[in-house]
C-alpha cells in the first residue's frame, strides 16, 4: 500500500470496527485491575503492575492504530469502480465457470469467503487491473486464473 489515505471495505470496516470495540473492552477491564500508586506492595505485586501497564499500552497502540485506519478510509472515500483497488468489491469469474464476488482488504472477520486481503496471492494479482482482465495467481494447489467480471457493489460471493 502507499502512504495516500485508502478506502476500506464493508466488511474490512467492520472487522475493524469488531475489533476495536473489544479492544476498548479488554482495555476497559485492565485498567479497573490497575492498583492505587499510592499503595506499596511487594515486588511481585509491583512486578505485575508493570505487566498489566505494558498489556494497556499495547492495546492503547492497537486501538489507536485502528481508530486512525478508519479515519483515513473516510477520508479516501469511496473504492474506485475503474480498478481494483483497497476496498474494491470485485465480481470474477473462475476458471470453473463458477461466478463469485470478493472484497479487497486488509482484514476480515475469521472465515469471510468473501475478504481477499490486499497482499494474499489473489489480491496481488487482482491490484490495479480493470473489468475484462484475466489473471493468474499461485495457489498452494498450483496455478489460478481469474477473469474480473465487475467492480463495485455485488451480490454475495458464490453466485453464478
Amino acid at each position: 500500500m502507499n502512504g495516500d489515505p485508502q478506502p476500506i471495505g464493508a466488511s474490512a470496516r467492520r472487522a475493524l470496527e469488531k475489533e476495536l470495540a473489544e479492544l476498548r473492552a479488554e482495555r476497559k477491564a485492565d485498567a479497573a485491575t490497575l492498583q492505587d500508586t499510592n499503595e506499596t506492595g511487594d515486588r511481585a505485586d509491583q512486578a505485575d503492575e508493570l505487566r498489566r501497564l505494558a498489556v494497556i499500552g499495547r492495546l492503547d497502540d492497537r486501538i489507536t492504530e485502528i481508530t486512525l485506519r478508519l479515519r483515513q478510509a473516510d477520508d479516501a472515500g469511496p473504492p474506485s469502480t475503474d480498478e481494483v483497488g483497497m476496498g474494491s468489491t470485485v465480481t470474477v469469474r473462475f476458471s470453473d465457470g463458477t461466478v463469485g464476488a470478493v472484497e479487497i482488504g486488509e482484514v476480515g472477520e475469521p472465515l469471510d469467503p468473501t475478504m481477499v486481503t490486499y497482499d494474499s496471492p489473489m489480491g496481488c494479482a487482482l491490484l490495479g487491473h480493470r473489468a475484462g482482465d484475466s489473471v493468474s495467481y499461485k495457489t498452494p494447489g498450483g496455478e489460478s486464473a481469474v477473469t474480473i467480471v465487475s467492480l463495485g457493489e455485488t451480490g454475495a460471493a458464490g453466485e453464478g
